[in-house]
């Protein structure tokens, strides 16, 4: 500093420095804003004067795993066998953001129920019921699962199924409201101190709780984070959730075992007894099998998951190439379609990734296929994502 002053520096110079470094304390931040303005110097948290809360980032999400974000080529790299050509390969570049570790489960939404019948109305409740008929069938004996898939204690944490899309939202929603009050309540705050709303200057809730776009769970699954090794080329595209061209592991002690739960072949569901291949005949645990890079198990298999987009097969060309995510129908009205005949219409949305039911050419991360939002599936469940918040990445 004297050296500073020795060649002349203003003395109103100097301060404005010390100013603007936070009173020495380096520069200024989020979580180290100094104890005034730096651009009026009006002291923070005065009585009357501007509130400025303690921040020490984004809280932690139970369940959620970090995703950096980045450059990627989302799109089918597979044979088109369902002749579609609604997924072309594109680059995009993805936000970070946080996603559920695990699909939902059934103790999850168990859980979910039990509060809202305790706090809501009847009608309310009845909302939250999983179609447990997506099991029956006339033509198979499932009927065990219709009674005791959703509700028996040994199927806890396999995945739910039969939830429509609109039912994940009102989910998402639930959980958004029950894990802030919980946070307040880790950080002091009772209701009243808030009233309904705690407000997000407070720096200690969470973003809300969602379903992921087509590309975050695209860009999630592919976890190409660990083929970086080389270059930023991404000369290492993976066709799976996991390197390598094949579904068993080709590595130690699991080398020959199966990766994910799907179907095998026409038939074939879990293999023969004594030496089962993916060992499971419906779905499967939520933490079976190894999880990807980013740490998030099932990317691939188990059951397909709902992401928020609305389906449009000309998404690839009419949405961003930055955070891309279609809402409704702008660019590609559904007009345009014999919704009979073709299922396109702004209550449509996408679910990606392949199920035990399905054959392995449906979990390679590009596949997309759709549904209406009010749709059930015993092979179709979800996850939820969040935004990072506070960040340029």
């Amino acid at each position: 500093m004297k050296k500073l002053i020795q060649v002349g520096l203003p003395i109103v110079v100097l301060a404005m420095i010390i100013q603007a470094c936070g009173g020495g304390g380096g520069m200024r931040s989020a979580s180290n804003p100094g104890g005034a303005s730096s651009v009026t110097g009006l002291a923070f948290n005065d009585e009357g004067g501007f509130q400025v809360n303690d921040y020490a980032g984004q809280p932690e999400a139970p369940n959620m795993v970090f995703i950096e974000g980045g450059r990627a080529t989302l799109g089918s790299s597979e044979e088109d066998i369902l002749n579609r050509h609604d997924n072309i390969e594109r680059t995009v570049t993805v936000a970070s953001f946080f996603m559920d570790m695990t699909e939902i489960g059934n103790i999850h939404w168990l859980e979910y129920m039990f509060y809202v019948k305790r706090d809501s109305t009847e009608d309310v409740y009845i909302r939250t019921l999983p179609d447990t008929l997506v099991w029956k069938s006339e033509l198979a004996f499932n009927d065990p699962y219709v009674d005791h898939y959703l509700r028996y204690p040994g199927f806890r944490y396999y995945p739910v199924v039969g939830v429509s899309w609109l039912q994940a939202q009102d989910y998402c929603d639930w959980r958004t409201k029950v894990v802030n009050e919980q946070l307040a309540r880790d950080n002091g705050m009772e209701p009243e101190d808030y009233q309904g709303r705690i407000p997000l200057e407070s720096g200690i809730v969470v973003p809300a709780f969602r379903l992921p776009t087509e590309a975050e769970w695209e860009y999630a699954s592919m976890a190409l984070v660990g083929t970086q090794y080389l270059d930023e080329n991404q000369s290492h595209k993976r066709i799976y959730p996991w390197d390598g061209h094949a579904v068993r592991n080709p590595y130690g002690a699991e080398m020959g075992q199966f990766l994910a739960n799907f179907k095998r072949g026409k038939g074939d569901y879990a293999g023969i007894a004594g030496r089962l291949n993916d060992g499971a005949m419906i779905t499967d645990h939520i933490y079976a099998y190894p999880p990807n890079d980013y740490g998030l198990y099932n990317m691939a298999g188990n059951v397909s998951e709902w992401v928020w987009d609305v389906y449009r097969p000309m998404s690839f060309r009419d949405v961003d190439d930055l955070n891309p995510i279609r809402r409704d129908g702008f660019l590609d009205n559904e007009e345009k379609y014999d919704e009979a005949n073709t299922l396109v219409s702004n209550e449509t949305r996408v679910y990606k990734g392949g199920s035990w039911k399905d054959p392995a050419y449906f979990m390679s991360p590009g596949t997309r296929r759709y549904l209406p939002q009010d749709t059930c599936l015993a092979t179709l469940g979800f996850r939820c994502a969040m935004i990072s918040a506070g960040r340029n990445n």
